[in-house]
């Protein structure tokens, strides 16, 4: 049997002794319910589950935390063995999830930086570009910091490129868009690659019980089969796993951060039934624990390497469910659904806030069946310059929106960034049902605006664009190393009040032109040898 998700498609074997599956507009909700243990450690926990049958085949992910699923923090530039912190924006953590990622069968290009060199923490100024997440660790105050401050001048990273001679089998990362002619056009497929968005959401808060739902797809027989849960999470060390075990490499910056490879993750196991009737089922404690260096899928015995009986870390890392079955640590309940009706259009998608790059829209939401109840999620994609139907929406660029639907008659609004200027796209909503059934699509037409008026005013002049890499070097020398300083700061106002006018005046010669590129060359040439 062949289930497609996206452009991908997943062969799941059916085993014989299942019964028929669900008939046509039914199907089965699946809600888990997990306790994240609260822990001294200033790290969350990750989690991923997924489904498999009970001869451990691979069926589906049923939710990931939004640092895999999205961020792709398993495929990024960088060793997986660098350091971390909060917000820290280079590594493949490829430790993070080892037993999922090699059961769902999927691969991926692996994301390097940019010139190749993965040991390198300081990758070429050039090749940045503005960061929407994570920060440029490089604005630590201090070479041991382990605390970063994610201030606006420090958000720019390598988002790096593919690298056809090898393979990853974490997804990159979802939630960008290329931002300058610094990115490499690896960046512009990230977000659509990424088959995990539906299942992508927040690390579950520490210390109260929570609760994610996965609905069975349509083709999928009644019978048994099994949740996995991974937990895995950084600096929860003890005696078998610690600094001294996993030092820092021995990288430039490598003293930035903090090593962060403590215990493995630890796997979590419930078999469960989906049948015609709602059935509970319960796990309690973890049944192994993954590779420590990531590069295996193998199931490792519990044994005295992984710490028990402190909250939140090892073996704990999810706590006992209250008001449950004694020593549960998860409890997954598979609920049969009749949804015959799919979902109302979204009412009166419109845009209501539009820049050179961004666009802002809000909608009526509509309900689960029709305009009754509530809907399970929202499936936005839109496409540029050309029109956009029912027909050709699923093979439109789908957009990362965390959208989580209200009430029927509610209004909601979403945001799109990365835009580009001048540019017309046109944009689809519609909503998806507890069976996975999809409403009729709502679509706007939408025209961004020009591109916005940049304060580097005489640079953008001189070179033409406000993407120029040489503009975009001297804007960040701006904002990290002029604005630092008090006369910085008054060298910096007073060319935003006489740049406007003589940028004027650049802009329309030619010759004026090459004169101020010749005049900023050396300017230029000091930056590049001056910047870290």
């Amino acid at each position: 049997m062949m289930r497609c998700w996206k452009a991908w498609c997943v062969c799941v074997l059916v085993i014989s002794n299942t019964a028929p599956a669900h008939a046509t507009g039914t199907c089965t909700k699946v809600d888990v319910e997990l306790l994240p243990a609260a822990n001294d450690n200033l790290f969350a926990p990750q989690i991923v589950a997924w489904v498999e049958d009970t001869s451990g085949r691979y069926i589906e992910t049923a939710f990931i935390t939004a640092a895999t699923g999205t961020y792709g923090i398993g495929n990024r530039p960088g060793r997986f063995d660098f350091n971390s912190g909060p917000g820290w924006p280079y590594g493949a953590r490829i430790t993070v999830f080892p037993i999922w990622s090699h059961r769902h069968g999927l691969s991926w290009e692996r994301v390097v930086f940019q010139d190749g060199n993965d040991s390198n923490l300081s990758p070429a100024l050039i090749n940045e570009s503005a960061e929407s997440h994570f920060c440029n660790f490089l604005q630590s105050s201090g070479a041991t910091q382990t605390t970063l401050t994610c201030v606006e001048q420090s958000r720019w990273t390598d988002k790096g490129r593919f690298d056809a001679s090898s393979r990853s089998l974490y997804p990159p990362r979802q939630d960008i868009t290329v931002t300058g002619p610094s990115d490499d056009d690896s960046v512009a497929q990230f977000d659509v690659l990424n088959p995990f968005d539906a299942v992508s959401a927040a690390t579950p808060a520490v210390g109260a019980p929570h609760t994610f739902h996965w609905l069975t797809p349509e083709s999928l027989p009644i019978g048994n089969y099994v949740l996995m849960v991974e937990v895995s999470r950084e600096l929860d060390m003890n005696a078998a796993y610690n600094p001294t075990v996993f030092p820092s490499p021995l990288v430039s910056y490598g003293d930035f951060g903090v090593p962060y490879r403590g215990q493995p993750s630890v796997l979590y196991r419930v078999p469960f039934t989906i049948g015609a009737d709602p059935t509970v089922a319960t796990g309690g404690d973890y049944v192994g624990y993954g590779d420590p260096n990531g590069i295996d899928g193998d199931i490792r015995l519990p044994d005295a390497t992984i710490t028990v009986g402190v909250p939140g870390s090892g073996a704990e890392r999810l706590a006992v469910l209250p008001a449950s079955t004694p020593g549960a640590r998860v409890r997954v309940s598979a609920t049969p659904q009749d949804d015959l009706a799919p979902p109302a259009s979204p009412g009166s998608l419109q845009a209501t806030d539009v820049t050179g790059s961004r666009v802002t829209l809000a909608f009526i939401a509509p309900g689960d069946d029709g305009n009754v109840g509530q809907a399970t999620r929202y499936e936005i994609r839109y496409l540029a310059n050309a029109p956009l139907t029912a027909d050709n929406f699923d093979a439109a660029v789908p957009v990362n929106a965390r959208l989580t639907p209200s009430t029927s008659g509610a209004e909601q609004t979403f945001q799109i960034d990365g835009l580009l200027p001048e540019t017309e796209y046109n944009i689809g909503i519609r909503a998806i049902d507890d069976c996975r059934n999809p409403g009729p699509l709502a679509i706007v037409s939408v025209q961004t605006a020009d591109a916005p008026v940049d304060a580097c005013f005489i640079a953008t002049a001189a070179y033409g664009s406000i993407m120029a890499n040489d503009v975009q070097l001297l804007r960040r020398f701006r904002d990290q190393m002029l604005r630092r300083t008090v006369l910085g700061e008054l060298a910096v106002e007073g060319y935003y009040t006489f740049g406007a006018a003589v940028s004027g005046a650049i802009g329309e010669s030619d010759l004026l032109r090459a004169t101020a590129r010749r005049a900023l060359a050396p300017i230029v040439s000091r930056v590049r040898e001056s910047t870290p």
